[in-house]
């Protein structure tokens, strides 16, 4: 990963992380990225003095990717909580179900269910939307 100083076309400052300054050129040079102050999509890399430290100094310890590793955790158990309190849950059925919602053949609702690759690519390309979720087991499993 690597962060970038950038500046819009506005003159608004920003930092954003990249895979790697290749990902970083490419998303720059077709406009992928905007500035979240105004939405400016002419955006460009600012100079940057170098961040070089002794490992120890890196914002990135083991300890801090532990605290974030288990708040990732959690605010996906929260999602889940969520998404089984308000949806119904149609298992493998999960994309003819989505064609009938879409398609107004049945009423409009949240589920969620299993979908495999080939689904999740046919449902997409009908313009059906809807997400991946990474599903961790519940704790009491």
């Amino acid at each position: 990963m690597i962060l970038f100083e950038l500046n819009c076309g506005q003159g608004h400052s920003f930092e954003i992380w990249f895979k790697d300054g290749n990902t970083a050129d490419r998303q720059l040079s077709r406009k992928l990225v905007e500035c979240p102050e105004c939405g400016d999509r002419k955006v460009g890399k600012a100079l940057m003095a170098p961040r070089i430290g002794k490992k120890s100094d890196s914002a990135m310890t083991s300890a801090n990717m532990a605290v974030m590793a288990k708040n990732m955790r959690e605010q996906l158990a929260e999602v889940r909580r969520k998404v089984e309190e308000n949806c119904d849950y149609v298992g493998d059925r999960f994309a003819d179900e989505a064609r009938k919602i879409h398609y107004g053949e049945t009423e409009a609702r949240g589920i969620y269910g299993e979908a495999s690759e080939e689904q999740h690519q046919e449902l997409t390309d009908e313009g059906i939307d809807i997400a991946r979720i990474p599903w961790l087991p519940t704790e009491d499993a």
